[in-house]
């Protein structure tokens, strides 16, 4: 198995699989809410964002064989604003490197930043922050609107996809020069029946890209689940998936579009799975039906949730991860036919990746 990387409310932890038996094989920043993780593969970079609170958003950064650099965290202060008070980075709420080494971040409140250098400095991105729809974006979970999906096209760096909560999807052709809505077949179905298809009152909890299929994207809204064959030009909203449409991660087959997988639970103001069963959800057909995945997973007294970066795909498909808001991670080695639960007490989990 390839290693784990568990972004937890205290602490960063590294396990692994040895035979049968898991392992922890680091821990960084124990006490502290670590946000996000990201594994630079190509520069054997890891990143980590932070969130401590009264003292901050932190962003640190440990290369190859190296010890962890504290660098400057993406930043507002130089902004010029309008607002009182002037707004802040709340928090690293997405991460993702381009396959040029643009390594690019989305934040609370809902700002695009990109760095040349490693995470060494930050630009914020003005064609996102100046879009004139942002007075009516809202928070969601959160008080203020957040970026926390951000998808570039394998072979296209130009190509960048964002999701905001609640925000619509945004899509830039020419790398972030200027950004157009892409939300067209989406459905909020909290507003008003006349605001029901605005673009920024849509809340995208999580988005996947096909890595093999660029144009495939699957969503995880707050009232569905929607796929898009087209970039996201128009989406498709796919209805009465037992036992809840409502999530918020989602996860697609690197290889295959059709193949996507949903962590669902009851409702926004009931974040719980339905009957206290922890199950997966997946289909291998581009939603026409679904599999409700229940071995090895808790079949009752379970009140688990899972956020929307805390399912992970390792890039052979087969290999998937999750953890949940009450310490406990599963792992499958066969595309979810079948779980194991890693047996380990770990604090709530915000977030997981492969490395």
């Amino acid at each position: 198995m390839a290693q784990l990387l568990v972004s937890t409310r205290k602490g960063l932890f590294e396990i692994s699989q040895r035979g049968s038996e898991f392992k922890i094989d680091a821990v960084h920043f124990l006490g502290d809410p670590v946000t996000l993780t990201l594994w630079d593969p190509t520069r054997e970079t890891l990143f980590a964002a932070l969130n401590l609170g009264h003292f901050g958003v932190k962003f640190r950064r440990k290369q190859r064989a190296g010890a962890w650099e504290d660098l400057d965290p993406p930043s507002l202060a130089e902004v010029p604003s309008t607002e009182d008070p002037t707004p802040s980075v709340q928090q690293i709420w997405s991460l993702t490197m381009d396959p040029k080494g643009t390594l690019w971040a989305g934040t609370i409140p809902a700002a695009l930043f990109r760095s040349e250098d490693q995470g060494a400095t930050w630009t914020l991105n003005q064609a996102l922050w100046q879009e004139p729809t942002r007075t009516a974006w809202f928070g969601g979970g959160y008080d203020q609107a957040g970026i926390h999906t951000l998808l570039v096209h394998p072979n296209d760096p130009d190509q960048l996809t964002v999701g905001i909560s609640c925000g619509g999807v945004w899509h830039s052709a020419d790398g972030g020069q200027s950004f157009h809505p892409r939300c067209q077949g989406l459905r909020a179905e909290y507003m008003p029946p006349e605001k029901q298809s605005a673009p920024e009152a849509q809340d995208p909890h999580m988005i996947a890209q096909c890595q093999a299929d660029p144009a495939t994207l699957w969503m995880q809204h707050h009232n569905g689940i929607f796929v898009t064959r087209d970039y996201a030009v128009t989406w498709r909203e796919i209805r009465d998936v037992a036992p809840s449409v409502f999530g918020f991660a989602v996860a697609v087959h690197p290889d295959d579009p059709n193949t996507a997988w949903f962590v669902p639970a009851v409702k926004d103001e009931c974040r719980v799975p339905r009957d206290a069963r922890v199950v997966v959800n997946r289909t291998r057909d581009g939603g026409k039906s679904f599999e409700t995945l229940t071995n090895g997973l808790p079949s009752s007294e379970a009140y688990d949730l899972v956020y929307r970066h805390a399912l992970a795909i390792h890039a052979d498909g087969d290999q998937l991860a999750f953890g949940s808001t009450t310490g406990g991670l599963w792992i499958t080695h066969n595309q979810g036919d079948s779980w194991r639960m890693i047996p380990m007490r770990l604090p709530p989990i915000y977030a997981v990746a492969f490395k």
